[in-house]
């Protein structure tokens, strides 16, 4: 597959997006692209577009990865949003293995919420900084 320059100003846009995310929004930005896998594997498996609906949810899988190693214990809720991930995972592999359409789903409920939940945390605490979050929906 052949780069193309439009593809390549993206990439750089998303990669100086991120270099200058805060952490609520380096957050906010796993769990919109989270959501986005889970929803692509599931167009896929749809579409019984196995090879496609397993990477979407493999990099699902990383993502959720990423999210859980960034926990600190130091936070009172942090084994409970640990033990949540390790369940995650576990169903976006069975989702992968089994060709689970159900499961995929399952993991979108899960998802769906969190994301939700972190964007309006995201959002709250840059109005109490002053500094509004911009990009969030």
């Amino acid at each position: 597959m052949t780069i193309t320059s439009l593809d390549r100003a993206k990439q750089q846009y998303l990669a100086q997006q991120v270099a200058s995310a805060s952490p609520e929004r380096l957050l906010v930005l796993l769990y919109d692209r989270l959501l986005v896998d889970v929803d692509r594997a599931a167009a896929a498996q749809d579409a019984e577009d196995w090879n496609g609906a397993g990477g979407h949810l493999t990099h699902a899988q990383r993502i959720v990865a990423e999210l859980s190693a960034t926990l600190t214990d130091a936070w009172d809720g942090a084994a409970d949003l640990r033990g949540l991930y390790s369940y995650l995972t576990g169903r976006l592999i069975s989702a992968n293995i089994s060709r689970d359409r159900a499961a995929t789903a399952e993991c979108r409920d899960i998802v769906a919420p969190l994301r939700e939940a972190w964007h309006l945390a995201a959002q709250q605490t840059a109005a109490a900084a002053g500094s509004p979050l911009t990009g969030l929906a």
